[in-house]
This record gives structure tokens, sequence and C-alpha cells, in this order.
């Protein structure tokens, strides 16, 4: 039987199986290969809730998507055209995730009778059989065995051939989708420099995998997707929290201030405190701390010494650190706090996502405590709003939370290396003597410039010398002061220097169609992908429909009240039960509808799309 080679333009293949079979490493090889190949790529690592979940269970099922395909890509893919499942509880878990007629490439050793009662199958189920009678495509290769049998002159134990299966599988799939095995080769070299039978077992194991597709002829078809058209430059494959750690060293040298990370470790949001560890030579200093409150703190404390103070964590996290945070706002100091978003509320669901946070960053603190808020829109853009996120603290001296969440923190897609000279420069308000008044001037640390700014005095200095601390601020000298006038001014001071950040952002624009007409879609965060999705097909199918995506919450910009009031309806799609719905309306006294789903996954491409739709019945 010849095998027939089809080209495709856009491919989506699911990988799953225990968190033990190396699934989220056999997913970023095929995507790290899938970028170096000139694919666009979106991809969505799954992770179980539970760290230790019973091996064979459904809810310790782990999972890798990817949508790659030779034309711009925005989300990692409704359902899959290839699922690859390790075991039963795997198959169970992500058969609903497969296309009609899709590609299930099954590993038999983990279909035994045990298999199928760990993942609480009926005695009498033929899970397999009753796929491929569903119309799927079914593979059904030996996995454990023909690994073990790859492996048996190396001299490695059971236990360590059977980790390799991972990459006989990935051997397969390359063959499948003509992916190079180059870029795995020297991945795996580098990894176990230090234990070269293990590179060279589990590069023996990709490359039978491929020699097994060949050979076998298990498929009667095999696919090429071209490049996809993309700007010249240099590019990599990033995730959001490596963006977000490349943002704040990028801060660092264009502010020339050292950075200090204060955190506590938290999923989804550790990577960053690991990433930035890594990055003492750019004058960045990280400490885990005991707890979040710890964490916080010590990160005002550095920013009172001179330093760019940041946090990160994810939404439990925050909540505990919302008294420092209006600590800060009162110190009037610059701090950034990176909050990863995941399912709640208290612990949810840890590796889920969720746009869950946006009152929290807005409003959860006592007091009228303003901060500045961004939120990213995908992994790439991490880096922009995070570089965004130091300058506006630092230009600013406020507080800023930066939303991301485990969607894109995780999830990986090609970004254009900047050129350093074309980063925009981040200036500190610095007080220094010799420029802002004589010697015999008294220095007032809450003076403010046109923008509301207090200066930034630097301790070490005798005539900066200034109280600091949690208690009201005296107008001018920064002296403790219980005059309710002098309250009421401060307070007014403070929300007055955050809405003057509005004069510096861009104005509002339309991502995608007409600037007014009969439906307006507005999105924040990482739903913009699936949004824009939506937003293409349903004007392609005829639809007089628009998009806008707010990468800036608080404060909002100038223009968008403006903006809203052009179109007749606006929905405002979340991952969350309908928190920029009270915003809008209370801000801009607007009808608002809302799409709303809470099920720790991104939003499914169709589902936004038909109920786009049903605004126009």
């Amino acid at each position: 039987m010849s095998v027939i080679e089809k080209h495709k333009k856009v491919v989506t293949v699911r990988f799953s199986g225990d968190s033990g079979d190396g699934i989220q490493l056999t997913g970023s090889q095929f995507s790290n290969t899938t970028a170096l190949s000139g694919n666009d790529l979106s991809t969505f690592p799954d992770y179980p809730a539970e760290i230790r979940a019973p091996a064979g269970s459904v809810h310790g099922v782990s999972a890798f998507q990817i949508n790659f395909g030779s034309q711009r890509i925005h989300t990692p893919g409704d359902s899959c055209d290839v699922l690859v499942v390790m075991n039963a509880a795997a198959l169970k878990a992500n058969i609903t995730s497969l296309k009609p007629g899709g590609i299930i490439i099954a590993n038999m050793d983990g279909f035994g009778k045990k298999d199928l009662a760990l993942a609480r199958y009926d005695k009498t189920s033929d899970p397999l059989g009753d796929a491929k009678k569903s119309g799927f495509q079914l593979i059904k290769i030996d996995v454990t065995k023909l690994t073990r049998e790859s492996l048996k002159d190396t001299g490695l134990s059971t236990k360590e051939m059977d980790r390799s299966k991972n990459m006989f599988v990935l051997g397969v799939v390359y063959w499948l989708y003509n992916r190079p095995l180059d870029p795995t080769i020297e991945f795996l070299t580098s990894k176990f420099k230090s234990k070269p039978e293990i590179a060279e077992a589990n590069i023996k194991a990709m490359k039978d995998g491929y020699s097994f597709a060949i050979a076998t002829e298990v498929f009667s078809e095999r696919y090429t997707i071209e490049a996809a058209p993309i700007e010249p430059g240099s590019y990599r494959n990033i995730t959001g929290n490596d963006a977000v750690v490349l943002a704040i060293a990028s801060a660092a040298q264009t502010s020339d201030l050292p950075v200090f990370l204060g955190s506590y470790p938290i999923t989804p949001a550790s990577e960053i405190l690991h990433g930035l560890s890594k990055l003492k030579h750019y004058g960045i200093t990280t400490f885990q701390a005991e707890d979040e409150i710890a964490a916080i703190t010590s990160a005002i404390g550095a920013s009172y010494g001179g330093s760019i103070g940041v946090t990160s964590s994810s939404g439990p996290g925050v909540a505990l650190k919302s008294e420092a945070i209006a600590l800060a706002t009162m110190l009037e100091l610059p701090l950034v706090i990176i909050n990863v978003q995941r399912a709640g509320p208290s612990t949810g669901l840890p590796t889920k996502t969720e746009q869950s946070d946006l009152f929290q960053a807005l409003y959860g603190r006592a007091g009228d405590c303003p901060v500045a808020v961004l939120a990213a829109r995908s992994p790439a853009d991490c880096y922009a709003m995070t570089y965004e996120a130091c300058k506006i603290a630092v230009e600013h001296m406020i507080p800023v939370i930066m939303l991301s969440d485990g969607y894109i923190a995780n999830g990986a897609e090609p970004w254009k290396l900047p050129e350093v000279k074309d980063l925009y420069a981040i200036k500190p308000p610095l007080y220094r003597p010799a420029e802002n008044g004589s010697d015999a001037s008294p220095f007032f640390p809450y003076s403010r410039n046109e923008d509301f700014v207090r200066p930034w005095a630097i301790p070490g200095n005798k005539k900066t010398i200034h109280r600091i601390g949690g208690l009201e601020k005296e107008d001018q000298t920064g002296n403790i002061s219980y005059d309710p006038d002098n309250h009421q001014h401060m307070t007014r001071m403070r929300e007055e220097k955050r809405d003057a950040i509005a004069k510096k952002i861009p104005l509002q624009t339309i991502d995608e169609g007409p600037d007014q007409g009969p439906l307006l879609v507005v999105g924040w965060g990482s739903t913009y992908g699936s949004i824009k999705s939506a937003i293409m097909e349903a004007r392609e199918e005829g639809y007089a429909v628009s998009f806008t995506h707010l990468k800036y919450l608080s404060p909002l910009p100038l223009n968008l009240g403006d903006l809203l009031s052009r179109f007749d309806k606006i929905l405002v799609p979340e991952i969350n039960n309908g928190q920029l719905i009270h915003v809008l309306r209370d801000t801009y006294q607007v009808q608002v509808e809302g799409f709303n789903k809470v099920r720790g996954q991104p939003l499914k491409v169709h589902e936004l799309k038909a109920a786009i739709i049903e605004e126009f019945s």
C-alpha cells in the first residue's frame, strides 16, 4: 500500500497520557520543531490539577495541544485532527476533543483490564472499538513493547526504557507531519549531556518510531504543512511566563535600575521566579520568601531603596498581598505585581485557566486604593505588557498589576525578538538635589509634577530624608496627618495620578470590522485569539460585527466611551461570570451582554461564533 502525500493549511494535534509519560516534553519538542519549520502556531498545555494523581486515572491525565499551519494561527484549536493517547484514561478524558473522522494513535499497552478499570470503564467496555465504530481512524501501536525492543541492547532497566516511549511516539508523529528530527536530537544531547546513555536511548527510540511509521505503513496518508508567511526577523518560540521574565530583564536595562523580585512559588506563576533567578548578571535579584506577604513587602522595601520592585503570584497569593499593595499605594512607590490567574475561588483548579481576578485587581483592597491594571492578550504579548507595566510603575510611582493567566503563561507562540534600540525608554523620576533644588531649599517628598507624580528619593542623601509608612501622609511634607481635609485631598491626588496615566497610553482602536455598526465584541486578556478567530469567520459569512480588545483596564483608554457609543449592541466574552461587563456598565452606562464560560479552558471559537451570529437573529 502506498502512502498518499497531502498538503494541509492548518492541523491540530493533542498528546495525552499520565503525568509520568512525558507529555509536556513531547508537546514542547513538537512545538519547537514546528516553529523552526516556519509554521505559525499556538499551544495549550493542559496539566492535571493534582500533583500526584493516581496513575491511570482520568483526573491524572496530562495533555498538550498544538495548532499549527501555513497561515496566521490565533488559538490552540477547538478540536484536534490527531489524538495521541498513552492509556485508556487519556482516551476517556480527551475523546470529545477529536474532530469527526480524526485519527487516534493509541498505545495498546495502556488498554489492558487494569487500565480500563482505573479509567472507570465498564468491564465489558471496548473504548477503542467504540471509537472506531464512531468513525474515528484508529492506529494501534504497542508503544511500550516496541520501545523496549528498540532499547533492549542499551543496558537500561525496563523502567528506564519505558521513560523513552514518549520519544517513540514523537518519532511517529514527526513522520506523519514531515517534521525533521535534528532539533530534538540537539535538545536531547544538550539536556542529557551528563548522561549520554539516556540521550542516546531517547534519540534511538525517536528514530525507531519514525522508521516504524515508514516500514509498517500504518498511515494511509502523510501531510505537509508549508511555512507561514511571517514578517522577516529573528524569532523564538516563547511562553507567557518566559516573556514576562525577558520583559523584566529588558526594563532593568533600559531604566538603568536594578530589579528585585520577591516571590513565593505558586501555580501557574512559579516559572517567573525560576526564570529571573538565572539572570543575576542583568542586575536582577530574586528572593524566594517564606510566604506571600514577605514576598511583596520585600519588593516594596527594595523599591524604596531604588530598585524596580516586582512580585509574582496567582489569585490566592494576590489576596494575601492586598494590604501590602495598599501600602505601596500610600507610599507612592513603583511596584509591579504579576498575577497569573487560575480558576478559583480559594484553591479552585490550580492548573486550569480563568479570567478570575479582574475585580480583585480593580477593587480588592481596603479604602480608595487606585492602582494601574494591564492585561496581556497572548504569550508573546506578555513581553510588551510586562515591559509597559514596569514603565508605568516607575514613571508614575504607582503599583501596577499585570494580568496574565494559566493559558497564556504556559502556552507558546512564535515571538519576533525586538531590537534593544527600539524599546522605548523608562525614565524614573529620581530626585537629585543638585538638579531639583539648592541644598538650602527644603525637600518635599509629596510634591507633584504635572502628572501628579511625586519624586523618587533614594536613601543615602541627608537632604532627602523623609518618613514612610502606611498612615496617611501630609501633602508636600509626607508627615503623618489626621487632618480630614488633607485626607480627602491626598485620596483625590492618588486617584488623579492613576487617571493621568490615560494621557500616556494608546487610544482604543478597532481590531476587526468598521468603527460603528450593529455589534461590537469587546475582549480582554487571553480571550483575544478565540474572539479574533470567531469574528473573522463571522465576517467571512457576511455578518457586520466589529471587535476591540482592551489591554489597559485601569485607567481605561480616554476614547473608549465614544467608541462603545457607536454600536447598537455590545457583547463581552469572558472566562468568568461577567466581570468586565460590570466595569463597562458602571463606567459608561451602556447596555452590555455577556458570553461567559467558566470551565478552566480557553473559549471555543465555534461556540463564540454561534453566540455572535445569534445576536443578529
